[in-house]
């Protein structure tokens, strides 16, 4: 695995194989909940359907083994985005990170409670690509897994309560 500071290159794909998001982001660490890689305000994402720069500076972390990755971000940005996705699998050295984006997000609002996000495209796309049974399932236990996780403040469990603070600080970022 790669060390702190290095490069990722982030590639996040739909079922089907577009792009859904590649960027690159900074290797801040690593801690008992996974990775954390750090993403700068103002640095360029490609996807399929355009691209864009990003807004606010982020930290996600991705964990080893599970089907989500979270991303906590610097105001004004969402507190925490939480991507159900396949289990995220890294190249040989750590420099790529790959995962399939299964299209349900636990958001969580600065200041609000968390809630599930874009279930519709889930069940298009469950259709639309033949998502597996196991894939359905497995993508719908890791989001209701995350709501109970990611609620707000000493509710919810870690990475999601306040571990994350740390690593924005490392971006220079108030949290």
């Amino acid at each position: 695995m790669t060390t702190e500071g290095n490069s990722v290159l982030v590639d996040i794909r739909k079922y089907d194989g577009r792009s859904s998001a590649l960027w690159t982001a900074t290797r801040l660490g690593e801690d008992a909940h996974g990775v954390w890689l750090g993403t700068a305000r103002g640095v360029p994402v490609g996807s399929a359907g355009g691209g864009w720069t990003t807004r606010f500076a982020y930290v996600m972390v991705v964990p080893r083994d599970e089907w989500w990755t979270a991303t906590f971000c610097a105001a004004p940005g969402p507190e925490m985005y939480c991507d159900v996705s396949t289990v995220p699998e890294w190249n040989a050295d750590g420099s790529v990170l790959r995962t399939i984006d299964l299209d349900l997000d636990v958001v969580r609002p600065r200041g609000g409670d968390a809630y599930v996000q874009d279930e519709d495209e889930f069940d298009e796309h469950r259709v639309v690509f033949g998502y597996p049974d196991d894939l359905v399932d497995n993508a719908r236990r890791t989001c209701a897994w995350l709501m109970q996780a990611g609620r707000r403040g000493g509710e919810g469990a870690e990475p999601f309560a306040s571990v994350y603070h740390h690593w924005l600080r490392l971006l220079g970022d108030p949290v």
